[in-house]
């Protein structure tokens, strides 16, 4: 089952991305985009859901 990233998480990873790029205005659907995918992807590749430990 793929958790997906809560409203919040999201929120904090748009606002980090945000900020390393020169918090530019008027983009804050494009990086929370980014941040909803880098999240998801963190997802699937974490340690903690390899079929091994199924």
């Amino acid at each position: 089952m793929v958790t997906q990233p809560t409203e919040k998480e999201i929120q904090k990873r748009a606002y980090e991305i945000w900020e390393r790029s020169g918090k530019p205005e008027g983009r804050e659907e494009e990086f929370w985009q980014l941040a909803e995918q880098e999240l998801r992807n963190e997802d699937k590749s974490s340690p903690l859901r390899t079929p091994d430990s199924l």
